[in-house]
């Protein structure tokens, strides 16, 4: 019947296609900032070459069309909350870098077993969770068993317990990395989980890692595993 103008229609825009050098060049990706309804030339150009290239006997239903620019809406809203995340993680590593280094040279507590005896003194922080009878155990770095104790304790947390490096056949133990094993019993007898933390001077901040690492008495911690900051005397 009647011939189409096929003959000068502009050829049809996929995904290999580049824009047509009169159109905008700016990228449509996120790190640009350039997005589908920012850049308007753009999508004029995307929505006139979808129109030039329907079929005239068969045209985009107006329903499917509608669908089409709510997704192109859609792209766009999901790119701008694509930048902001970004926006907010870079925020977030900067601030967790600046209360890192805070931290330097202060005496932090956090979760282990494992401390450092100095000058004959340990210390570690129990958690009992109810009033208990409690069964010590110390082990020097080889594992050996240096010391072992039972004591009663009443329910709390941050219950501080001093080794002063003394072993049950008065052994004086030599300063270094010993490790606490507490169990405890309450008034019925039943078995009560006890756990450890151990403090120590945050001497270092490893800020090319991702949350950054304190260093305390040799061992690295995050930002997150840093219980408490334990006020010391001024000299």
């Amino acid at each position: 019947m009647a011939t189409t103008n096929a003959a000068t229609a502009p050829s049809v825009v996929s995904g290999t296609t580049d824009i047509p050098k009169s159109s905008s060049s700016s990228s449509l990706g996120s790190s640009t900032g350039a997005t589908l309804a920012g850049n308007f030339q753009t999508f004029l150009t995307l929505l006139t070459t979808q129109l030039q290239n329907q079929n005239p006997l068969d045209p985009l239903d107006t329903n499917q069309f509608t669908q089409q620019l709510v997704q192109f809406a859609g792209v766009e809203q999901q790119l701008k909350t694509n930048d902001s995340l970004a926006q907010l993680v870079t925020l977030q590593q900067t601030t967790q870098a600046t209360q890192a280094l805070g931290f330097v040279g202060k005496t932090a507590l956090v979760d282990g077993s494992t401390a450092t005896m100095k000058n004959s003194s340990a210390t570690w922080h129990l958690n009992v969770p109810s009033d208990s009878t409690v069964d010590i155990t110390v082990a020097n770095a080889s594992g050996q068993t240096v010391f072992t104790g039972k004591y009663t304790a009443a329910a709390g947390t941050d219950i501080p317990f001093t080794w002063n490096g003394m072993g049950n056949d008065g052994t004086q133990w030599p300063d270094g990395k010993y490790t606490i094993s507490a169990t405890g019993k309450d008034v019925a007898n039943n078995t009560v989980g006890i756990a450890a933390q151990v403090q120590g001077t945050v001497s270092s901040v490893d800020l090319t890692q991702s949350p950054p690492l304190l260093t305390i008495d040799g061992a690295s911690y995050t930002l997150s595993q840093v219980k408490s900051i334990i006020a010391t005397a001024s000299n």
